[in-house]
């Protein structure tokens, strides 16, 4: 079934929700590793927030008419991130819940014509307005597992956990990989790729971290996928 705006918003808080739960560090807590290789909870707070002003901007493009980029630059993101990191604890989770809050405002005084306006994410694709809460869900939901602090994607909704799979297994179509059969109960889907499918089989929370390159594969051996978001 497709997702909807609405799936895509109530994913969101949830999302939202996990994250800041799981965000409440000292600086000891921020400065241990996230599950993303290289990266600090620390950067990955500030990824996550830097992530909500950013749509905030895709937000206000569709609210005004006016076009203003996710970032100003690569350099500018990466720097961003970078001096986010760097603050105290108590001010980086401020950031996170804060920034947060201020694109849910947003989206919410968005009249539906607006939501069919066409922006432009950081990959440089042109999209509705209606993409940002899904995009933004995604940000959340899996980041929050990334944070190493007890959110699992078997917390994460099963709808959502099923639009996930989808969105990962049609982006990872089109590049050169393994070939494999995915099965879980009730979904299914083939990643078309070299060699013979490989028959993967599991829970959908299982199926949905291994797809995004967090987990080896439930059940048998399966090929190693790379991290995804």
């Amino acid at each position: 079934m497709p997702r909807t705006l609405d799936d895509a918003r109530r994913w969101s808080r949830i999302g939202t929700e996990l994250l800041v739960k799981a965000a409440q560090f000292d600086e000891a807590g921020y400065a241990a590793p996230s599950l993303l290789p290289g990266w600090s909870r620390a950067h990955l707070a500030a990824h996550v927030a830097a992530n909500a002003e950013a749509l905030a901007n895709l937000v206000h493009w569709a609210a005004t008419g006016e076009p203003t980029p996710m970032y100003a630059s690569p350099e500018e993101r990466l720097a961003g991130i970078e001096r986010g990191r760097a603050l105290p604890a108590a001010e980086l989770t401020d950031w996170l819940r804060e920034s947060a809050a201020a694109l849910e405002r947003g989206t919410a005084a968005l009249g539906e014509e607006r939501w069919r306006t066409p922006v432009v994410t950081a990959q440089g694709r042109t999209v509705p307005a209606a993409e940002v809460p899904w995009l933004r869900s995604r940000e959340v939901c899996v980041h929050a597992v990334d944070l190493a602090n007890g959110v699992t994607f078997a917390d994460l909704p099963s709808d959502f956990l099923t639009a996930l799979c989808e969105d990962v297994v049609a982006k990872r179509s089109a590049v050169p990989g393994p070939a494999l059969s995915l099965r879980a109960p009730g979904a299914a889907w083939e990643l078309p790729g070299t060699g013979e499918p490989v028959l993967v089989e599991g829970e959908l929370a299982d199926l949905a971290a291994y797809l995004t390159g967090r987990g080896d594969g439930p059940g048998a051996p399966a090929p190693t996928l790379g991290t995804w978001l």
